[in-house]
């Protein structure tokens, strides 16, 4: 990795591009990153510019974008169309390689996994409770102050189930899922195939989940950034906020298409 890149984070990437180093795979989380958070997911909005956006700068990397989210793809799909990303969703349990193509999904959690979470949240209302098939998500972002109980008895039935669950946590929210499965894994996967193989890899998140991925990209010479959140605090991260993102990815295309 350019030392100078390292050093001045997004700004080095957008200078090395002007110089003629176009050769990048890019990386995007959603929530959070590119949109921003809403107090459920399904209030979320995509600003309208976005899609085309995102058309242009995988134009201008010869396809070598893929959006990596905890969302299912065809929730993304609702929210980016009519532009259709390479995509890994549900953190890497959904994969999808040719934007035209169908999507490959891991085997999903066994049905009582789902049941148990709706014994353990049911004397609370407040709780959100996000069936992915290949996760359960447990939004509290309207229940703060049941985090650590919640946390607590979550790690318990994770930590005695037989077929190797995990506990992640997310931005006021945990999600359970087969161990095997995390972005970091599914960069790793789009990094062995046509357009990524052989670019230098970026990741932008927001988030714990965002973290493999982030560390799956350094690893193979490429760089994360950080978008400020709960998990990165403002003085740390290298994006204010999605608008940020949305702002530097735009130069990023233009200097592409330049």
């Amino acid at each position: 990795m350019n030392a100078d890149l390292v050093r001045s984070g997004p700004k080095g990437l957008l200078d090395l591009v002007s110089r003629g180093g176009k050769n990048l795979a890019l990386f995007l989380d959603f929530d959070g990153t590119l949109v921003d958070v809403a107090p459920t997911p399904a209030a979320v909005v995509a600003p309208p510019g976005l899609p085309g956006l995102l058309a242009w700068l995988a134009a201008g990397l010869d396809g070598a974008l893929a959006v990596v989210s905890g969302r299912k793809i065809a929730d993304l799909d609702l929210r980016l169309r009519p532009f259709r990303a390479r995509a890994a969703g549900v953190h890497g349990a959904e994969l999808r390689f040719d934007p035209a193509g169908g999507v490959q999904r891991s085997l999903g959690l066994d049905p009582s996994v789902l049941a148990r979470v709706r014994d353990l949240t049911a004397a609370d209302p407040r709780l959100l409770i996000e069936d992915k098939r290949e996760s359960v998500a447990i939004h509290y972002r309207g229940a703060a102050d049941a985090e650590p109980g919640l946390g607590r008895a979550l790690d318990a039935f994770v930590a005695a189930a037989p077929d190797g669950l995990l506990l992640l946590r997310g931005r006021k929210v945990f999600e359970i899922m087969r161990a095997h499965v995390s972005k970091g894994e599914a960069v790793s996967r789009f990094l062995e195939t046509a357009p990524f193989s052989g670019r230098r890899p970026v990741m932008i998140g927001d988030d714990r989940t965002d973290v493999a991925a982030i560390d799956a990209c350094v690893a193979r010479g490429g760089h994360g950034f950080r978008v400020a959140s709960e998990l990165f605090p403002a003085a740390e991260a290298d994006f204010a906020g999605p608008e940020a993102v949305r702002a530097w990815l735009t130069d990023l295309a233009e200097r592409l298409a330049g």
